[in-house]
């Protein structure tokens, strides 16, 4: 394969990541019980919707604070672009097993994106405006209170520095090098399509 399809498989590559980031931020949204009336959230769940919406037939309704059928949407999504991608390039078929093992990879890369990229725009907004009442503002916040809100009770805030952030990031970075690095490895030639 050329260059130009070399670039276009990575095109499409991307965008399929960056859509399956959408798909877990509606998870993790629907997870943290985040607004789901605030703007934001309703343009995710609609941009989400056509791919999930098959899934919810099946799968039911939400279970508990989890959207299953956003979870297995996401899975199958990123199980039938790697193969997909894999076999336009010329490669073959790989094991099911390295596929599957690829998709969960994909969609724990993804989570932990979204955290770190949520715990930023939080620092920074805490920085900038700690009162915003802007719809982004406040589903950040959402979203990001569930996973400081334990860290919170062991490391309280030392006047006005609160460290609970340093902890999550040491988290996520460790989640991410030892969890996601070894479904990568894993996954072998499926591995190489996981990140963003």
């Amino acid at each position: 394969m050329g260059q130009m399809g070399n670039a276009g498989l990575l095109l499409v590559n991307t965008l399929i990541n960056i859509y399956l980031f959408l798909m877990m931020l509606r998870f993790l949204l629907q997870a943290s019980q985040a607004d789901y009336y605030n703007p934001i959230s309703q343009s995710v769940v609609k941009i989400t919707q056509p791919v999930v919406r098959p899934f919810q037939g099946f799968l039911g309704p939400v279970l508990g604070r989890f959207d299953m059928a956003t979870l297995a949407a996401a899975f199958v999504l990123k199980a039938v672009s790697i193969v997909a991608i894999l076999q336009i390039a010329g490669i073959g078929m790989p094991p099911l097993t390295q596929v599957a093992i690829g998709a969960i990879a994909a969609i724990a890369n993804a989570i932990l994106k979204i955290y770190f990229f949520a715990l930023i725009v939080m620092i920074i907004l805490s920085w900038v405006a700690p009162n915003a009442s802007h719809p982004g503002a406040l589903l950040v916040m959402q979203l990001v209170e569930p996973i400081m809100a334990p860290v919170r009770k062991v490391i309280p805030p030392l006047g006005m520095i609160d460290l609970s952030p340093i902890v999550v990031f040491i988290a996520i970075s460790i989640v991410d090098g030892i969890v996601v690095g070894a479904l990568t490895r894993a996954a072998g030639i499926a591995g190489a399509l996981v990140g963003l």
